[in-house]
């Protein structure tokens, strides 16, 4: 389970699909026609969320433990190496630019490393967790 594991909320419609929610984040909300493409937007609305609080330099919220049986959904390993950043960055109080000069970056780079979107390497991830003292840790469960 990742610190980005987040667990999901399925409600079947009497017309068919399911409407998807997350309870910890009532901006991630969307629908799917059957459970296999719900869970799938569901990693999008849940990505563009949280896109949504780094873009507004807000804390991200902690997962709830999921309830028996329920499902849980998660960005990518790339975009929750991205917001395991982001979350050291405000952890420590350090603001973007003060993360660019420690890396000798401009800071459109720092910023393209937390755009959600981008596909940043994963040597820059590496360099900015050095720079605020964290490294990155990557499993195969």
């Amino acid at each position: 389970m990742s610190d980005f594991d987040f667990p999901v909320v399925l409600h079947p419609q009497p017309e068919g699909g399911f409407v998807v929610f997350f309870p910890d984040i009532p901006e991630a909300i969307t629908q799917g026609e059957d459970e296999d493409e719900a869970l799938l937007v569901a990693a999008d609305a849940l990505e563009t969320a949280l896109s949504m609080y780094v873009d507004e330099r807000k804390p991200l919220p902690v997962p709830s433990s999921p309830m028996k049986g329920q499902k849980t959904v998660s960005p990518s390993a790339l975009e929750c190496a991205k917001l395991g950043l982001y979350r050291a960055m405000l952890e420590q109080g350090i603001r973007k630019a003060e993360l660019a000069r420690r890396l000798g970056w401009h800071l459109p780079q720092v910023d393209r490393l937390f755009d959600l979107n981008h596909a940043s390497r994963l040597d820059q991830i590496e360099a900015a967790a050095r720079a605020l003292g964290r490294h990155i840790e990557v499993r195969v469960a």
